[in-house]
C-alpha cells in the first residue's frame, strides 16, 4: 500500500469509531487529523455530572511509512482492523509499548 492510502485507511477508522460513539448528551467524541504530520486522533470531551471527561482514546501516526499506533483504547484493536484491511504486520508498531515488548508483538518494532 502507498501512504496516500495508508491516510485514507486510518482516517476511516478514527471516522468509524467516531460514530455513534456519544452515550451521553454531555460527553462528545471528537476527531482531529493533522495532515501534515500524519497525525490521527479520537477523543472524548465534556461532563459526567460534576466530574469532567476529557481523554484520548485513539492516537495514531504515520512514520516512515509505518502506523504507530500510540493510543488504542478500542475493543477490536486498531492494529487489528489495519491488518484486516491488508496493511502488513511489518508497518504497524505498537508504539504504546516499550521497544524491548514490540519484539514480542508480532509486529513492527520500530526499529530501523
Amino acid at each position: 500500500m502507498e501512504i496516500e492510502q495508508y491516510r485514507k485507511l486510518i482516517k476511516l477508522i478514527v471516522e468509524k469509531h467516531s460514530e455513534g460513539n456519544n452515550d451521553n448528551g454531555e460527553i462528545e467524541t471528537q476527531i482531529a487529523f493533522d495532515l501534515e504530520r500524519d497525525r490521527y486522533l479520537m477523543f472524548h470531551v465534556g461532563w459526567c455530572g460534576e466530574r469532567r471527561v476529557f481523554g484520548c482514546v485513539i492516537h495514531v501516526e504515520i512514520r516512515l511509512g509505518k502506523f504507530w499506533i500510540q493510543r488504542d483504547g478500542t475493543e477490536a484493536g486498531i492494529a487489528n482492523e489495519l491488518i484486516a484491511a491488508g496493511v502488513p504486520k511489518s508497518d504497524v508498531v505498537l508504539g504504546y509499548r516499550s521497544s524491548y515488548m514490540r519484539k514480542f508483538t508480532g509486529l513492527a518494532t520500530g526499529l530501523i
